[in-house]
């Protein structure tokens, strides 16, 4: 069963977005291990809380620009 695991930044992403993630990393898998693949595929999207993750001993948080509309009724 081929199998993506995505981590984002808690809201960055709509609803929408992440069924697009979805449905096209779904569609490349199918593509490489054939169309059987296609309905055992599993993808997980991962929203990572704000300080929850960082880089070069900065912490990062999603200014309020960049968060998606619809993320607060997202799952």
């Amino acid at each position: 069963m081929p199998f993506a695991n995505i981590k984002i930044p808690q809201a960055a992403l709509s609803r929408a977005q992440k069924a697009e993630i979805v449905h096209n990393l779904t569609a490349l898998f199918a593509h490489y291990f054939g169309e059987a693949a296609r309905t055992h595929t599993m993808v997980l999207i991962e929203e990572v809380p704000d300080g929850g993750y960082g880089r070069a001993d900065e912490v990062f948080v999603v200014p309020d620009a960049y968060r998606a509309s619809d993320a607060a009724t997202s799952p």
